[in-house]
This record gives structure tokens, C-alpha cells and sequence, in this order.
């Protein structure tokens, strides 16, 4: 049996791992050559690269994924491999992702296609400035292929901000996310914000949101959540974190009842703060600054950090933040 150590003695620098990759890809050849049971995949190793690899898993190193690289090519079980993640410190999901991360790596970049299965998203492909939202046309400010960003433009008047401002307003209380481990919901120290859910389509001015994000992004209307709004005060943030449900947390498959896996995000900016407040995105160093009535819509192919949809919503640093969120399901949410 190919034995492994321990993944935290390992990480002391590149250049002990890399000893130890030669070591025992050496012996892995070797005992493929002679039982002939060994499975070694062919992968030109010279593009690995693990420090693009640990920046798509937050939480991780280059040296952790350098060392699950070899032990993957050496023939090592993912079960086995997450179980001494787990004991020598490593969270659930930093394993979970870790591993996930690598295994398509290895199988090749046609596992990282967001082509592969339907997805929320506005015809860009002929560059335009300008996409029809049904009632009104929506300026394409900015976009990005990888990962997926579109800012949009004039996607409500002042008039409907200031609307659904007031309607939100009565029925603002502390923020809450969904409860990964139960499937519930939970105050959450990361996010401290106020906020509240509307029904869909129950205002005109969110009827008419929906409507046009629909349109927009090609996706049917009851695949999206209710829509969230929410007041961010002075020092209020929300650090960077995935929207997507992590397959690796015990409440994931309750949550995954009501509509399935999440696949888009819509964050729509109702007001402008004197500072701060930005929607930022720390795996391309791309800063969003809130202006009233724009947008900015991403997706995430898979659950996973490859998508490279990490984003946090930065402090507020004078005046007060109102958003508005709609999260886009692989079905339809009930």
C-alpha cells in the first residue's frame, strides 16, 4: 500500500514537496511498471500549476494542493486523501473544494465548460451596448468571460428604487443567511446588514424587476428566489463568500429541495453611499462602486471555486447602502 504523510508536516516550502513529488512519483512508475495496476494520468505535469489552483479554493495553499496533486497521480483514494485534511486540521470545505478543484483539473479543461448545461445569461455575442429588458432598454456597462460579470446600466429608474426602498423599509430586521448545516436560516456575523424578502411579484416595481430580469437573462421567472433587500449602515459589510450552496455541508440537500443548486446572482443598487460599499470580487481584483439603479449580474457554472465568484460587499464608510439581491435557481424555487 502507497503510504502518504501527513499534509501539514508537508507544507515547510516548495521545496521539500517538490523532493518528495519526484520521490514518490518515481515510485509510483515503479509500481505501476511491475503490477501494472497503477493508473497515472496522462497530464503534461509541467502546466500544474498549484498557486493558480489555490487561488481558485480560498482557504488553501499552493503547497496543499502541490501535495493532493501527487498524491492524486500516485493513485490515492479522495476518500482516504479528505479524511487526513480532516485530521490534521483542514476545514470540511477547504477539503471538499481542494479535492474537487484538482479532479477536474486532472480530467481536463472541458470539465471547467460553462457551456455544458443551461445557464441564466444576456446575448452578448454581438457586443451590444444596449439589451431589450421589454419595457425599457438596459445599458451592458462592462463584461467579463472569466468568471462571468455583466454591469448593467438603468436597470430600474430612480422612481422604482425609491419605490422599493419604501416598501422594504417597514419590515427591515437583522440580516440572516441560509444555515449550511440545517438548511434553515442563522444570523451571520460576516454579514451585518439589515434586510427583508419580498413575495415574488409583490409590488409593481418588483413585478416589473422580475419581468425584465427574466427577459434579460433568459431564464424563467419562477426560477428565482424572492428578491432580498437590504440596508447597509456606516462600518456595515459582507465578507467575501460564494452564493452557491456547498455540497460538502450537512443542510445542502434540504436547501437544494426548494428549487435546486443556485446559478446566478443579480445585485441591484437602489442608493449611492458617500463611500464606501463597493461590490467586490477579491480573485480578479474587481471593485463594483454602487450607482443607483445599475446592476451587476454573475454566474457559477458548478459549486465550486473554480467559478471564481468569491465577492464581499466592502464597509460602508459614510452615509448608507440599499441593495437589492435575486438569486437565479437551477429550477423552479418554492
Amino acid at each position: 500500500m502507497l503510504m502518504h504523510s501527513k499534509p501539514r508536516a508537508l507544507i515547510v516550502g516548495c521545496s521539500a514537496v517538490l523532493r518528495l513529488e519526484r520521490a514518490l512519483t518515481a515510485f509510483a512508475r515503479g509500481h505501476a511498471h511491475c503490477h501494472g495496476d497503477l493508473s497515472m494520468p496522462e497530464r503534461d505535469t509541467a502546466i500544474f500549476s498549484p498557486e493558480q489552483l489555490s487561488a481558485a479554493v480560498p482557504g488553501s495553499t499552493p503547497e496543499l494542493m502541490q501535495w493532493l496533486h501527487l498524491q492524486l497521480q500516485a493513485g490515492q483514494p479522495s476518500a482516504s486523501l479528505r479524511q487526513s485534511l480532516r485530521d490534521t486540521g483542514w476545514t470540511d470545505s477547504v477539503a471538499h473544494q481542494a479535492l474537487q478543484a484538482l479532479e477536474q483539473w486532472l480530467a481536463g479543461p472541458a470539465q471547467f465548460d460553462d457551456s455544458a448545461a443551461p445557464l441564466p445569461g444576456a446575448d452578448l455575442s454581438q457586443r451590444p451596448c444596449l439589451l431589450d429588458a421589454g419595457d425599457c432598454q438596459v445599458q451592458v456597462l462592462m463584461s467579463m468571460e472569466q468568471p462571468h460579470i455583466v454591469l448593467l446600466g438603468a436597470l430600474l429608474s430612480p422612481a422604482e428604487c425609491d419605490a422599493i426602498i419604501a416598501a422594504a423599509q417597514p419590515q427591515m430586521a437583522r440580516s440572516r443567511t441560509v444555515a449550511i448545516r440545517t438548511g434553515g436560516e442563522e444570523i451571520n456575523a460576516d454579514r451585518t446588514s439589515e434586510g427583508m424578502f419580498f413575495q415574488r411579484g409583490q409590488t409593481p416595481e418588483v413585478q416589473r424587476l422580475e419581468a425584465r430580469l427574466a427577459r434579460l437573462l433568459r431564464w424563467p421567472l419562477e426560477n428565482g428566489e424572492g428578491l432580498q433587500v437590504l440596508r447597509y449602515g456606516p462600518g456595515a459589510e459582507y465578507k467575501p463568500h460564494h452564493d452557491y450552496f456547498d455540497p460538502a455541508e450537512p443542510g445542502t440537500p434540504t436547501i437544494l429541495r426548494r428549487g435546486g443548486q443556485r446559478v446566478g446572482t443579480v445585485v441591484i443598487y437602489l442608493n449611492e453611499p458617500e463611500e464606501g460599499g463597493g461590490t467586490y470580487f477579491p480573485e480578479t481584483g474587481l471593485r463594483i462602486q454602487p450607482r443607483r439603479g445599475n446592476a451587476v449580474f454573475f454566474r457559477y457554472a458548478q459549486p465550486q471555486a473554480h467559478t471564481l465568484t468569491l465577492h464581499g460587499g466592502d464597509p460602508v464608510l459614510r452615509g448608507e447602502k440599499w441593495i437589492a439581491t435575486k438569486w437565479l435557481r437551477e429550477g423552479e424555487f418554492h
